[in-house]
Formats: C-alpha cells, structure tokens, sequence
C-alpha cells in the first residue's frame, strides 16, 4: 500500500487550523439568545443606509428592520433554526441570502451586496483567497451558474462551457469523445481543474471534459490568466472550478427527468435535496447512452454527486461532497481517414472527494480545512487489428479503405493510411492516478479596505501506467505556501496580490507572483443610464509539473546516475507561463447591459518536448550524457506566444437576455527542437511546402486554436416557457493529419495552415409547464444539422435531439 507523507511543519500548521477556536462545538450559551448582524453594500462595497432587511424563516417574514447610516444592521434574541436575509433599496435589485443554520447562542455575520439593474453582480471564489464580488477584482471570471446550465439544456458541461469569452472548446467525436478546453491560447493541459476543491487533473495538467455530466452541478467557475500562487501547479492560463449543490428546503426536494432522442439516446437524472436544522443533504444520479452516428461509438454515462453539510458548534459548517463517475466509450478513430471504423473501446472510472471545514473564529476572522481524493482508472483495449494487411508477412501492419481527403485550405490526397500497428493483439493500455491534497487557509478582515489570507497545501500523487503488461510508476509529494492581500482606497481602487511558493518533487522550489487590479473611472450609479467606468490590469506567472511519461523518459532519469551527477544534469523543470491582460468594462442602460474588451499577452516557456539523442546537445546537453539515452529524451526546450483580444457583452431586456463573446488569437510556437520542428515533413504531392506531422513547426499557430472564435445566445423567459438559441463559432485551424502511409511515409500528410473547416454550430432549447410540477423540455444539439469536424477526422454529432419531461415534488 502507497502511504502518504506530509512535511511535518506543514501538517502542524494544518492541524493548528483545524484546532482554532470555534472548529469544535462551541460553549453553551441561551437557547434563544442567537443573533445575525451584517451590513448591506452597493457592489463596490460602499454601505447603503436605509435598506429594507427582512428575515425569512420558512419562506415567511420573522422580523423587519433597515440598515442604519453605516449600512448595518442586526437581528437579535433569535431560536435556533435556519434563515435567510433579503435586502432591498431604492435604485437596486432585491437580493436574499442563501440558507443559514444560527445554533443556539451563536452569532451570525452576511454581507448583503445589492445589484444595479438586473444584471447580478457575482460572488467568486475563484478569483481570490476569499469570496469576493466580481465588481471589486480585475481578474477574468466568468460564472455560469445552475440556472444558466438548466436553460441550456445539455447532459455534458462542455456545451455551456463554448460561451466562456476567450475560451475554446474542443470535442473530437460525438458525445463521450476527448474534449479539450483551451484559454486563451494555452494548451488544454494549461488549466487547473477543480471539482469541490478537490484537483482533478492528471499528473501533468491533462483532463478530459468528456465525461463531465451537468448533474448535480451548482455553478462553475472559469478564471482567464494565471493563478499558480493559490493553485500551484497546471493553473497556467486559467482556473475552473466545479461546484457541487447544497439542499436548502425544509421540504424535501425530488426532481426527476425522462427524455429521449435519436442515436438510441435515452436519459435518465434523478436528484433529491433538503436541509432539516444542522444538517443540509442533497444527492443526484444519472444516465446516458448513445449508440452516437458512427459505428463503434456508443457511448455510456452514469455519474453519482452527492454532497452533505451539518453545522458544528456555533460556527463551523462542515461539508462532504462525492462525484462518481463510470463511463464506456467506443473509440472508432478518425474514422475519415481511414473509411472504416477502429474496433477499441475504452471505460473509465473517476470518484472525486473532499471534507471541508469552514469556520468563522470571529467577525473578522475566518479559517478553511480541506481534505480531498481524486482517483481515476483508464482502460483501453484493442481487440484486434483492423483494417488490410499491408503485406503477407507475420509483421505485416493494417491499412484503412483508400481515402481522399480534403482540407479546408484546398490541399488533398487521396491513399491509404495505417490504422493499427503489427504487434500484440489484444492490445491494452491502463493508467491510474490518485491524488490526495490537505489544504488549510486562514483569513482576516483588517479593516474595511484590506484584507489578508494565507495557506498551505499538500499533495500526494501517485500515478500508474500499462501497456501490454509492461507497468511503470510515480510518486510525488508536494506541497506549497501562499499570502495574499486585498486592498481598496477611495471606493474606486481595488488591488489584489499574493505570492506562491512551491516544492514538487521532481523540480524542487518554485516562487509564482500575481497580482490584479481594478479602477473605476465612473463608479456604478442607480439614476446613470451610462453607468460604470471599469479598468483592469493582471499580471502573473504559473507552472505545470511534467506528466508521467516525461518524468519517467526525462534526461535525468535515463541516465547512469553516476553520469548525471557528474555532467551536472538536473530533474526536468516545471513549464511556465507568464500572463498578462489591461482591459476596461463598461456599464449599460442602468445596469441593463454590459461590455468588456481585455487585450492580453502571454508567453509560454521551458514546455517539455521529447529530443532525439542527436539533438539534445543542440540544447546544452552534453554529447557524453545524450549519447547516454537509447534514443533521446524529455527535456524543457519549446515556447509559444499567444496575444489578442476578448470581447464580451451581455444584456437583459424584460424577458429576454442576449450574452455574445469574440476572441481573435495571434498564438505562434516560437522555439521547438523536436525532430518534427528541425526536420519537418514533405509530402512530394506538395514540393517546398514543410508540414509539422505530429506538433506544429516554429512559425507556425499551435493545432486546434482558432484566430477567430467567439459565441451567441439569446434566452427567453416568462412564467411558464423558457427558449434559448446556443450559438458558437470557431474559425479555420492549423492542425495535422498524424498520417503514415504503408511505407512510414508521409503521402497522407496534409499542409498544416488552415487545414480544419470553419464552423458554427447552433443549440435550441426549450421548456414549457404543463402544470406547476411538470415542465416538458426539449433539447435540439447542431439545429442546422452542419457537417463538420472539430478536429481532422473526427466529425461532428449531426443534429441531435431529446425530449422529456421533468417532475418536482415537495420542496418548500
């Protein structure tokens, strides 16, 4: 059994946090001397005298006060129960708190943060060490909360995701195939996923969005920029955070759905919810199956989230969360390469964990202990080689149909290409990764303009890999430390900085700053059509860790230790990134509309490559030491540069609201050593044209990154029906064939520029209530029916649609 180490400072101070006062159960105190105190703010935090405060308790009024001259106000000689607070004043939205459990003698503290218009300003928790409103940072954030999700109306969460500004969604296949998330143009494994806190990426930053079901999902989170000094590692170009539901009604809550659609697709969700005194529960499951419209792509999903929360004490609120996730896929390959379908398939299964402690120690003071476990299992099987021998011998490879293929820049070829490889049939591959990561934050409230936060981590992973019996292995542990600061003058400046410090393993220490600003020119008003004036400035640095397969073929690993340590060889480095966006907002129509524009820059380097044993001195490396390799190995020689400009806006108009998003992409690879980049490829069908087989050339835009991407939707919504239209465009893409013909060729290799179709791609959604508790939906994916392929051979779901019913019973 793999046993997990923890730095013993780190672990003190840990369960220091976990000690502080207020983390167990509180002394006794009366019965019902509870009280909730708070303040109600405008969105830059400025208080708001003469709010209307209204206590609710069972959806009922307790009792009514307004805030005072400095926005306060307090609820006193209150029992034991949960409330929530609303708030409401002249000029601004009404806003109500979520659910909160007051025990018995204890004392509450909320912030009421009332909106301009209709357009909510948000609480992030992404942004920042603690949760912050949107209007008081410079960071990016885009949330897309459970309504949002809903209106929409798809099972996966990588549809809602294409209408994050900035952000580029890849998925190769149809439903269940690899999609990638690619910011700003980093690559997809730039991004620091979290599902509850918990990371749930792969050693090495990769991660599939494929299997990520909307069930159970409360809100999500999408940061643009680096943020390394909180997340550590993989946070190169962006943060995403996925949130499970809490129950909150004292009724219980069941909602159940039913739909089905074409492609034998069937869709089954069932959730249940509800909060009784301490405790809060809430627990979804669902399923979907597909046979897609290929062969060999059908495609399995049943995904478990659950979450239960109890308060402890007075002022602990105690939180676990499961995510189970078991998937089947058939993975036919880029089946217009080859005209026939690939027989392997693959199964995955994925269980996301966390426990999480948050505790108010007082006013001002506030602590956070979480402790989480991904663990994911990968299989993939080849049964059998398919396709037609290349030749009558036992080494004989397999070749696909004759093919002619055509790429958006005019270029084409017509042959035959090799499917699968001689070898060993069937042919398996398995991986495993378990990551486990205790986190502990604490926070002050200084005073009104500054606030300050600190925390460590530690993270063990393990990793694990087979193919056709042959395993290899990896154990890390690490750890990092942040600071971070908040401050604001004269109610138009915001700054926000910190500072990260992280030991991995394989790379040792690693410092990464940040920091982000916002200033407003023109302050939010509630009577100024134009509204506010915003400016924003971030800037910071981020680091990726190597995968497994570049630790374990890395230079220093490959070689007799004896020779590293003389030559001087050092473990491979961390990739990094540094990322910088100035952007300006502007409000609309009193609060009616919002733009923003963000130019950005970022520069990606030391990304690790793989170099033959006769580059690697090209490089720096000793002829003594690469001669040492059987054929050459992982190093950090490749960068990239990635720039251009993110255009966003939304508006509400009564029942309708419009989001829209564009991005243009200036992304080049700026230096590269591989094999590929050093000697690219010619096809003789094209003379003096270099193609880059496998990775772009230098020069040359990385694959699968538009110029120009952007998005649409325009959602109605009245009592009874909801209509929204989910529009999203993607612009002609560098990428490659990864073709060999049946002499190892390069015949089936394409021109890189351009190669992929532009494309756009439109949803419709749509609910209506035939009675209060029965709401009939239907869901349209690609309505034009566009025939396209995201990535080179993968075409695209052709229309898809599923319609259903759903059924809600109790929740009050």
């Amino acid at each position: 059994m793999h046993r997990l180490a923890f730095p013993r400072g780190l672990l003190f101070l840990l369960c220091l946090l976990l000690l502080t006062p207020g983390v167990g159960v509180a002394a006794a105190a009366a019965a019902d001397d509870g009280s909730i105190k708070g303040a109600v703010v405008d969105p830059l935090g400025a208080r708001v005298a003469g709010a209307a405060v209204v206590l609710l308790q069972d959806n009922r009024s307790a009792k009514e006060t307004r805030s005072d001259a400095h926005g306060d106000f307090s609820f006193d000689a209150l029992p034991e129960g949960r409330y929530r607070v609303q708030a409401s004043a002249e000029g601004f939205q009404p806003r109500t708190t979520s659910p909160l459990f007051l025990a018995a003698g204890a004392t509450a503290t909320v912030e009421l943060s009332l909106s301009i218009g209709t357009l909510e300003t948000d609480v992030t928790v992404t942004a920042a060490a603690t949760p912050v409103l949107e209007a008081q940072i410079g960071v990016s954030v885009t949330v897309l909360d459970s309504s949002t999700i809903q209106s929409l109306g798809n099972t996966d969460l990588l549809e809602p995701l294409r209408t994050v500004p900035g952000a580029a969604v890849v998925q190769i296949g149809g439903r269940g195939g690899t999609t990638s998330l690619f910011i700003r143009g980093g690559s997809s494994n730039f991004n620091k996923i979290l599902v509850d806190g918990v990371p749930a990426n792969d050693i090495g930053g990769g991660f599939d969005f494929g299997d990520i079901a909307t069930t159970g999902i409360d809100q999500v989170e999408v940061l643009r920029g680096s943020n390394s000094v909180i997340y550590g590692s993989d946070a190169m170009t962006g943060v995403v955070n996925i949130t499970t539901r809490r129950g909150r009604s004292r009724v219980p809550e069941l909602v159940a759905s039913l739909d089905g659609g074409n492609f034998a697709t069937n869709h089954e969700d069932v959730s249940v919810g509800g909060a009784v005194r301490r405790f809060d529960y809430f627990a979804g499951v669902s399923h979907l199956q597909t046979d897609n419209s290929v062969p060999n792509n059908a495609y399995r999903n049943n995904t478990l989230a659950t979450r239960f929360g109890v308060m402890l004490g007075t002022n602990t609120d105690l939180s676990g969360t499961v995510r189970w996730i078991d998937s089947k896929y058939g993975a036919p390959n880029a089946i217009d390469f080859f005209g026939i379908a690939d027989d392997s398939s693959q199964t995955r299964r994925t269980i996301y964990t966390s426990v999480s402690a948050q505790s108010q120690i007082s006013s001002r003071w506030q602590s956070t202990v979480r402790f989480g476990v991904a663990d994911q299992a990968y299989h993939n099987v080849n049964p059998a080689p398919t396709g037609t021998p290349s030749d009558k011998s036992a080494f004989a490879n397999f070749l696909g149909n004759t093919v002619t293929i055509n790429g958006a820049n005019g270029y084409s070829v017509t042959g035959r290409a090799i499917l699968d490889f001689s070898g060993t049939y069937p042919s398996a591959f398995d991986s495993s990764v378990n990551r486990r990561v205790l986190f502990g934050q604490t926070s002050y409230h200084a005073g009104s303009a500054l606030d300050l936060s600190g925390g460590a981590r530690v993270e063990n992973e393990h990793g694990t890999s087979v193919f056709n019996g042959a395993p290899t292995e990896t154990s890390r542990t690490n750890y990092g430390l942040f600071a971070e600061a908040r401050a604001s003058a004269m109610g138009r400046l915001f700054v926000t900085a910190g500072l990260g410090f992280d030991h991995n393993e394989i790379f040792g220490n690693e410092p990464s700053p940040r920091v982000s600003v916002a200033a407003y020119l023109r302050q939010p008003s509630p009577t100024d059509a134009l509204g506010d004036t915003k400016l924003t400035f971030n800037a910071g640095k981020g680091i990726k860790e190597p995968n497994l397969s570049q630790e374990l073929s890395s230079l220093f690993v490959l070689i007799p230790p004896a020779t590293a340590s003389s030559l001087g060889v050092n473990p491979v480095g961390p990739e990094r990134s540094r990322t910088l966006d100035i952007g300006v907002e502007q409000g609309l129509a009193r609060g009616r509309g919002r733009v923003r524009v963000a130019y950005f820059n970022n520069t990606f380097e030391d990304l690790i490559e793989f170099l033959s044993k006769n580059v690697l001195p090209q490089v720096g490396v000793p002829p003594s030491a690469a001669n040492a390799t059987a054929f050459g190995a992982y190093v950090n020689a490749q960068s990239n540069k990635a720039r251009g400009v993110e255009a966003s806006g939304e508006a509400v108009a009564g029942p309708m609201r419009v989001t829209a998003s564009y991005m243009y992409l200036d992304a080049v690879v700026t230096k590269s050593f591989a094999s590929g980049a050093l000697n690219p490829a010619i096809n003789p069908a094209f003379p003096g044209i270099p193609i880059g087989s496998f990775s772009p050339l230098v020069g040359a835009r990385p694959f699968r990154r538009p110029a120009n991407s952007g998005s649409l939707t325009v959602a109605y919504s009245k009592t009874r029906a909801q209509v929204a239209v989910a529009g999203y465009f993607f612009g002609k893409q560098d990428d490659s064939t990864f073709l060999t013909d049946a002499n190892f060729g390069s015949t089936m290799l394409l021109p890189n520029k351009n190669l992929d179709a532009a494309y756009q791609k439109f949803d419709l959604s749509g609910s209506y209530k035939i009675h209060p508790r029965v709401r009939w939906y239907l869901t349209v994916e690609n309505l034009f029916d566009e025939a396209f392929e995201a990535a080179a051979g993968f075409p695209a779901l052709p229309r898809a649609a599923r319609t259903g019913i759903t059924i809600t019973v109790g929740g009050r």
